[in-house]
């Protein structure tokens, strides 16, 4: 009876191994195959240099890229272009100030 225990704890021990593997294996692919402005696809240290080209096209700069900088490290993401597509985006798009309308530029 030991040894059936014995050997029915090794087969649990091997299934929980290939699960760990195979979910931090389908992680990674994620990464891989996240499309480009889809959310959480900006590395927090490229939140600056995208977030300059967003705020290239505005005369109110310095403002556009503190609130830019500050959605990207929250969601990940800055849509694309200078202006619109926040729908690449759905947090950078729903995020609100306090009297409801958008923070994000």
């Amino acid at each position: 009876m030991a040894q059936a225990s014995s050997s029915f704890s090794i087969v649990l021990l091997f299934l929980a191994l290939v699960l760990v593997v195979e979910v931090s294996a389908g992680t990674a692919n994620e990464e891989l195959y996240r499309p480009a402005g889809a959310e959480g696809s900006v590395p927090i240290e490229q939140c600056p240099e995208k977030c300059d080209y967003r705020c290239s096209a505005t005369s109110y700069k310095k403002p556009c890229l503190f609130f830019c900088n500050y959605c990207c490290n929250k969601c990940l993401c800055v849509p694309s272009g200078t202006y619109g597509n926040k729908e690449e985006c759905p947090c950078y798009d729903n995020m609100k100030t306090k009297q409801g309308g958008p923070k994000c530029p």
